[in-house]
């Protein structure tokens, strides 16, 4: 059961990324195309937010990893 649990919960931290990370780029490129200028700011931050997702996700992954192995 265990390695279920595993399995699901990786598989939900990935979806999970994947959408967050779509919501930003489609943010950014709207926000980018209402104020061209501003997009050097607006990059910089949608980078920052995306990696910060990744790493919320690879913690996630991590996690259910070590649940398959000492659960």
């Amino acid at each position: 059961m265990g390695l279920l649990a595993a399995g699901i919960g990786a598989g939900i931290a990935a979806i999970g990324a994947g959408i967050g990370i779509g919501m930003i780029g489609k943010g950014a490129v709207e926000s980018i195309a209402r104020q061209p200028e501003a997009s050097g700011d607006i990059r910089g931050a949608m980078i920052l937010t995306a990696a910060l997702i990744e790493g919320v996700a690879l913690i996630a992954a991590i996690v259910c990893i070590l649940l398959v192995f000492f659960a």
